[in-house]
């Protein structure tokens, strides 16, 4: 025995567990903050899908919703665990977690996710968010040609926009009889998506510039890139508002006046990059950009109690 009490064993040095202990919580902790990553975002995706279903006023299939969700988490936290070059800037926090425990759970809810909307007559849908995930992390390279949306002015958001707007409209008007009101909710939220992907880039303005990515805010600078998305915000919801108001949609003020607003709100307050993102900043954000949706329903059903 030692003179502090401890058991000296042979082959034990109490220096080196203590490092390795230390290692283990630091690589547990960040594979923690990983897999949470993404957690609102697919929430946020789920309820996408149920306002889309009320839009276009179709049968709303829960377990739709809950594939859908799961497969925004599988393509989120893949993207997250590619170690993209940036996010050694934009995410300290992920820094060291375990890439292939993300990877595993990824699988596991793509399969999962898939495996629901193949049932339900939706196998490729399923399978567009993961190509077009892979091509936006690690890019297709084809001889002397190398196709990577992560590091195209606006590319990315477009991708973004297109491939979520299809992937919650298609889901939710598999059914629908006339394809019209579809094509509006895929546009709505493919709008909407391209605007919160920019938003996004702002956060990351830093992180990107250093690593080359040209997005929006690096590219055309703060103030046109918020009027462009202000403006793009103002003509995608004025068009649903005169859809709604013909009847083409699902008659919903609710879900179109608070998109309206947060977004307003979202773009005049979150196309400004800081040099740290304050907790009550950040709270804020994830709560208009990622909470929109689930504020939408709950409101909407406050307002449905009340009426």
């Amino acid at each position: 025995m030692s003179s502090n009490g401890l058991i000296n064993l042979p082959g034990f040095s109490l220096k080196k567990y203590e490092l390795n202990h230390t290692f283990f919580n630091a690589r547990l902790i960040a594979t923690l903050h990983l897999l949470k990553s993404s957690l609102l975002v697919s929430i946020s995706g789920a309820f996408r899908i149920y306002i889309a279903y009320l839009l276009i006023q179709t049968q709303c299939i829960t377990s739709n919703c809950i594939a859908g969700a799961l497969i925004i988490y599988a393509v989120y936290t893949l993207d997250r665990a590619m170690d993209a070059e940036e996010d050694a800037v934009n995410r300290a926090e992920l820094k060291g977690a375990s890439n292939k425990m993300a990877l595993l759970i990824s699988l596991i809810c793509f399969i999962i996710g898939a495996f629901i909307l193949t049932t339900n007559g939706l196998m490729i849908i399923a399978f567009l968010p993961l190509v077009t995930g892979y091509l936006y992390t690690k890019g297709l390279t084809l001889g002397k040609f190398k196709l990577r949306l992560k590091g195209s002015m606006g590319i990315k958001n477009t991708v973004v926009g297109l491939t979520w707007g299809a992937f919650i409209a298609w889901i939710a008007g598999a059914s629908a009889a006339n394809m019209l009101p579809t094509l509006l909710v895929f546009l709505f939220f493919g709008t909407k998506l391209f605007v919160n992907s920019a938003i996004y880039d702002f956060r990351d303005v830093k992180g990107d510039f250093m690593a080359g990515i040209r997005t929006l805010p690096v590219s055309l600078g703060e103030k046109r890139t918020r009027i462009l998305l202000l403006c793009m915000h103002l003509i995608s919801h004025s068009t649903l508002l005169f859809f709604l108001l013909k009847g083409t949609i699902g008659f919903e003020p609710v879900i179109l006046f608070y998109s309206l607003l947060a977004g307003i709100v979202t773009i005049r307050n979150f196309t400004r990059p800081v040099e740290v993102e304050s907790k009550d900043r950040q709270k804020k954000r994830l709560f208009l950009v990622d909470g929109e949706s689930s504020s939408i329903i709950g409101l909407r059903a406050i307002s449905g109690f009340v009426l």
